[in-house]
């Protein structure tokens, strides 16, 4: 059986293959659209599929971290041929093509595919576990130091666990498809497999809400630390305006020039006038602390 390896779908040579088993012009047009989601589409002689395997790659907005990054692979597959369009420079795409040649059966697309589809799937926890780690990360600092880059980080952690999300969704409806339509290139031998590899994205979605929790209470708890450290900023400056309003109001009373104010005429005025304001500023404070408010 012959397998072609195509690396860009405006290769004419894709032209040719669509003559020689007469590829369907929309399966073309999507195998030659680079944001296709990933689908599966069963005609009567082959089955056109588009996955997305998942590689990490260099923040530009966050240096020293990483980010996932989709390179699509178009499939298609017949009884007696395999062409797949795939980015030679995607390692995980390679990772899954070796996989596929050196277990596979080019007597069998179907175990090809199925093969395929595994390993892509199979490939996508290490991008979990990444997120995780960045997860941990994130819990540790915002109960360490809550900051602004804490927020920028945990929104950023959830627009790419939505495009993720998004992807996998994809995956188990496609895996979903070649279980379920009869004319999937995929035959009974090879239905478990692909069982198998639903149930894998099956855990891939839920340690993805999992993640999605986690990033949510990490929000929450910042939210919550900001409004902490404010109440507490604001407790303070309260108090210290509190302590100081006897010795504003009793310097603001002798500041208005009345007369016969006590010890106006006193030769020690200031002494006394000071004392008073220093009494009533230590009867204030243990006032506020008989109130636990100190």
């Amino acid at each position: 059986m012959p397998w072609y390896q195509l690396e860009d779908a405006n290769d004419p040579k894709l032209d040719e293959l669509a003559k020689q088993y007469n590829l369907h012009p929309l399966h073309l047009e999507d195998a030659r659209t680079h944001d296709e989601i990933v689908k599966v589409d069963s005609g009567i002689a082959y089955t056109f599929a588009v996955f997305k395997p998942v590689r990490l790659i260099p923040d530009p907005d966050n240096p020293g971290e990483q980010m996932p990054s989709f390179s699509p692979i178009d499939i298609f597959a017949g009884k007696d041929f395999l062409i797949t369009i795939s980015d030679p420079t995607c390692p995980t795409t390679e990772q899954a093509l070796a996989r596929a040649r050196r277990d596979g059966d080019d007597e069998h697309p179907a175990k090809l595919v199925s093969l395929i589809l595994d390993t892509i799937v199979d490939l996508y926890f290490p991008a979990i576990d990444h997120f995780d780690d960045r997860i941990d990360q994130l819990e540790d600092k915002v109960f360490d130091d809550p900051s602004p880059e804490i927020l920028q980080s945990v929104f950023a952690i959830k627009r790419e666990l939505i495009d993720l999300r998004r992807v996998l969704v994809n995956t188990r409806d496609a895996s979903l498809h070649l279980q379920r339509d009869p004319n999937t290139i995929i035959d009974a031998e090879n239905q478990p497999y692909v069982r198998d590899t639903y149930d894998h994205v099956a855990r891939l979605l839920d340690s993805v809400e999992t993640q999605r929790d986690l990033l949510n209470n990490t929000l929450d708890i910042y939210l919550s630390s900001v409004s902490n450290r404010t109440n507490e900023v604001v407790k303070v400056l309260t108090i210290l305006g509190t302590v100081a309003l006897p010795a504003i109001a009793i310097s603001g009373i002798y500041g208005m020039n009345l007369k016969g104010l006590p010890f106006e005429e006193s030769p020690h005025g200031a002494e006394w006038i000071i004392g008073i304001t220093i009494l009533h500023t230590a009867l204030l404070l243990y006032f506020l602390r008989r109130m636990n408010w100190l």
